[in-house]
């Protein structure tokens, strides 16, 4: 019988020690277990690693017929290239200036080297004329033509005439154009050079927010922080000796507290992560349109 009651004396201790420290112990083990998702790729390396660029340029267009009063000009040229697309129900391509300039480089480029080509003798064709002229585009084409063509009537409807330019001209992609025209000498006479630039501009799809990101990082960096201190006080807490007191209860104190914020902080971070691999599948789908 007295053992029996030791026993159970014995029991009563061990139950009483247990719910007395009970609140300590489920304060202790209160960290969540919060996996966050991985951030895809940054938007840097994403638009120069990911995106296929489109680049699009039929063979160049001689003319047929050399015009002593030929004559060209640049807004003709524009106009009478809306009019064919609003004809086959397409709308009007809007002006670029950095277009205008890169087709006036080509041009420049053409007349001084002495070359009727979309790749110059260095190598250099449409696309490296955009990133010259800083236009960020997802899909770029051009035309050109040589010869003293009547007017701009009779270029544009020469280049319509044409399957690889006509295509250019009607292109559902692009969004804007760029023109030049000019007369100079080429391969001892002289004659008019004309230069289309077809773009699709980068700014069509959303561009997932760098700022986002930025934040994404600047708060794992923070989470990191956070687990290395609760690592260190967790390690203190169990090597704390004796599990009570006001030392104790206040490392427990400083411990949950701790995990509240990091809790909260990851939290915060899960959302923005969503928010913005969401920017990036919309943006992924968006160039994917365009292909």
């Amino acid at each position: 019988m007295k053992k029996t009651s030791i026993i159970i004396v014995g029991f009563a201790l061990i139950l009483g020690a247990a719910l007395f420290f009970w609140d300590d112990i489920l304060n202790f083990y209160s960290i969540l277990s919060l996996r966050l998702p991985k951030i895809e790729k940054g938007v840097s390396d994403f638009l120069i690693n990911e995106i296929e660029k489109q680049i699009i340029t039929p063979p160049p267009l001689r003319a047929q017929k050399e015009e002593q009063d030929a004559f060209l000009t640049k807004a003709g040229v524009i106009q009478l290239t809306n009019a064919e697309r609003i004809k086959n129900g397409l709308p009007p391509l809007q002006e670029n200036s950095k277009l205008d300039s890169s087709a006036q480089l080509k041009l420049d480029d053409m007349f001084k080297n002495q070359y009727f080509e979309h790749s110059s003798p260095s190598g250099q064709g449409v696309s490296d004329l955009a990133r010259e002229v800083d236009y960020e585009f997802l899909v770029i084409g051009e035309n050109l033509a040589l010869g003293n063509f009547k007017n701009d009537a009779t270029l544009v409807q020469d280049w319509m005439e044409s399957p690889g330019h006509r295509a250019n001209i009607l292109n559902p992609q692009y969004k804007e154009i760029g023109i030049t025209v000019g007369k100079g000498i080429f391969e001892g006479h002289t004659t008019w050079l004309a230069v289309q630039h077809f773009g699709t501009p980068l700014s069509v799809c959303p561009r997932p927010s760098d700022a986002i990101k930025t934040r994404i990082e600047v708060n794992e960096v923070q989470l990191e922080k956070f687990k290395q201190t609760i690592t260190s006080l967790q390690n203190q807490i169990e090597k704390t000796r004796p599990k009570r007191g006001d030392f104790y209860l206040q490392l427990i104190e400083q411990y949950n507290s701790l995990v509240y914020q990091y809790n909260t902080l990851a939290s915060e971070n899960k959302k923005l992560i969503d928010s913005y691999n969401t920017k990036v599948q919309q943006f992924n789908s968006c160039v994917s349109a365009l292909k």
